[in-house]
């Protein structure tokens, strides 16, 4: 995989949106089995966000950029994300809200981030549409997370996630209903929800622009805990 490469790809006209996908969205409560979809609550609008899906360029293979966040926060704590946040009034585009944040959250140089494109936009169950915004970079890349809201930084081969055998549809039981959503386990990580789905979703934009028909994720057995 190269800059360019993937780069071109990104650029590439194609028919894959994010709706399917985002459906399966917010940590288990985005999509029933019955094909309840999220609608966004009556007279409350979308809060716009952006999260930064940033490729880093190591030696041996492509990385991606990982937050886990801390325990003592008060929505998605210890849970496995993007760098990234609600869009603020001082900021020009998505694009700069996903380096600002992945600034403040992780410590990286925004100037050393090359912005290569976007996916489509993704709707979560708790009311965000955000914009998830594809980067690269070269190494060394340093990382100074933020205590107040990031545990540690870490990285996952890009293949790996581009794998659709490691692409996981699961079902649990929340609030009385059996619920579905997308999950990529690796190694003691556990990354899932809306983080998993947008990964789903780069997977089939790749593979439409080389002309690749993506299989659904592999369904596994449902939790009743």
């Amino acid at each position: 995989m190269t800059r360019e490469r993937l780069a071109g790809w990104l650029a590439c006209r194609h028919e894959v949106a994010a709706s399917g996908d985002a459906a399966l969205s917010e940590r288990a409560g985005g999509f029933s089995d019955d094909g309840e979809s999220f609608e966004a609550p009556a007279g409350k609008p979308l809060k716009a966000a952006a999260v930064l899906i940033l490729v880093i360029n190591q030696p041996e293979t492509p990385t991606v950029l990982f937050t886990q966040r801390t325990a003592h926060l008060t929505d998605h704590a210890g849970q496995i994300s993007f760098p990234g946040g609600r869009v603020e009034a001082d900021d020009r585009d998505p694009f700069h809200t996903a380096l600002r944040e992945a600034e403040e959250e992780t410590g990286v140089d925004a100037t050393r981030i090359d912005i290569i494109g976007k996916l489509p936009q993704y709707t979560t169950g708790t009311g965000y549409l955000i914009t998830p915004v594809v980067a690269w970079t070269e190494p060394p890349v340093i990382f100074r997370p933020d205590p107040t809201e990031v545990e540690e930084c870490f990285e996952v081969p890009l293949a790996f996630l581009l794998d659709i055998n490691n692409h996981h549809l699961e079902t649990a039981m929340y609030k009385g209903r059996m619920r579905s959503y997308y999950a990529m386990p690796y190694g003691h990580r556990y990354i899932w929800g809306a983080t998993a789905g947008m990964l789903v979703t780069l997977t089939r934009v790749l593979g439409a622009a080389q002309g690749k028909t993506i299989a659904q994720p592999v369904r596994r057995s449902p939790d009743s805990g």
